[in-house]
């Protein structure tokens, strides 16, 4: 390296690294710049938390069905049926495809 440019180096690497973080401080993961994808992850985190918790609160009500202080006979007997995969002779058994719907398959010919 020149002796000229000995004075300059130290400068210009310190500016490199003010350049580089102000960079990611604009455009980094947490930067100012990526607020709206955090938004939009938020309302997504905040939409599957209220269906977990709700999930919960049926789990803890069929659980409470089947505590043997308060258990529901029929509750009992549909999860033991829905276990086992048996059904009684006198049920009628409907079936529900898992597949959804599509515009074609709903027009009648």
């Amino acid at each position: 390296m020149p002796e000229h440019m000995k004075p300059y180096f130290p400068s210009a690497v310190l500016l490199l690294l003010v350049v580089y973080l102000g960079v990611q401080a604009l455009t980094g993961q947490r930067g100012l710049l990526s607020g709206g994808e955090r938004d939009e992850m938020l309302v997504r985190r905040q939409a599957q938390l209220a269906s977990i918790m709700e999930q919960r609160r049926d789990l803890e009500v069929r659980v409470r069905y089947l505590r043997t202080d308060s258990l529901s006979r029929d509750l009992l007997e549909e999860r033991a049926r829905a276990v086992l995969g048996f059904s009684d002779p006198r049920d009628y058994v409907i079936r529900v495809s898992q597949t959804p719907v599509t515009a074609t398959q709903t027009h009648i010919s």
